[in-house]
């Protein structure tokens, strides 16, 4: 089937028009889905009708899944690998995961491996008076690292920061029992996208707690100063959702 790919923002981010994922797709429309998520780091497909499992077929041509450590108790009744993330409330009580991505962050950065992206679908988009909320930000790490300057890039060179679950608890109604079962990770400051080779900046606040070789205030003051160029305006494309994104 013939595709439209459309830059989203300069640094980050594409739509992909002209594809029902609810359908089969073909290895060649695949690969060139795959190319863009590759290249642009975020891709985004409106006015999608999927199932859970639908949804689910589509993620497993990416790879193998990873379960969420919230899919015991936010996955969907049989199907734990499709988490509900609403503000939805039933007898005063979440239905789904309530609290999600409040904070700039990068999923499951906690493993020792982390996923290579997470599929996110809109079934319900709130509003206020008509106006949609609940926009999602993505940062590219990729344009961030390019523009910082030499000497910086030369700093962070062989540099390795610790990952820590705890970090989780200031967002999340995390348990004992999950911190233990998510033991601190170490992973290097810049890292090398495993197909087109670019480097990126892994680096964000509250989950990185610590960089090896430096005393704390020094590491919390190079997590800080990386953690907001991330997120500036130029690196950012700003998704605004429409049920069946």
């Amino acid at each position: 089937m013939a595709i439209e790919i459309v830059p989203a923002s300069k640094s980050v981010g594409a739509e992909i028009r002209g594809i029902d994922l609810s359908e089969d797709l073909d290895d060649a429309t695949f690969a060139e889905i795959q190319d863009a998520f590759n290249t642009s780091g975020v891709i985004f497909f409106r006015n999608q009708r999927l199932t859970p499992e639908q949804q689910i077929a589509f993620t497993r041509r990416f790879g193998e899944l990873d379960y969420n450590v919230f899919s015991e108790t936010r996955g969907l009744p049989g199907v734990p690998e499709v988490i509900l993330i609403t503000n939805i409330l039933e007898n005063g009580e979440p239905i789904g995961l309530r609290r999600a991505g409040e904070q700039w962050h990068s999923d499951m950065c906690y493993n020792a491996r982390p996923p290579r992206g997470s599929v996110l679908y809109a079934r319900e988009v709130p509003e206020l008076s008509g106006m949609p909320l609940g926009d999602t930000c993505f940062a590219s790490t990729s344009a961030a690292y390019n523009a910082l300057p030499e000497a910086m890039r030369c700093r962070l060179e062989g540099l390795r920061a610790t990952f820590s679950f705890r970090g989780r608890k200031r967002g999340f109604a995390v348990t004992e029992e999950q911190i233990m079962a998510y033991p601190d990770v170490v992973h290097p400051l810049v890292r090398r996208h495993p197909v087109t080779a670019r480097r990126c900046l892994y680096v964000m606040r509250d989950d990185c707690t610590a960089i090896e070789g430096m005393d704390d205030d020094e590491a919390a003051l190079l997590i800080g100063a990386l953690a907001d160029h991330i997120t500036r305006p130029e690196f950012v494309y700003r998704h605004s959702w429409r049920e069946g994104d």
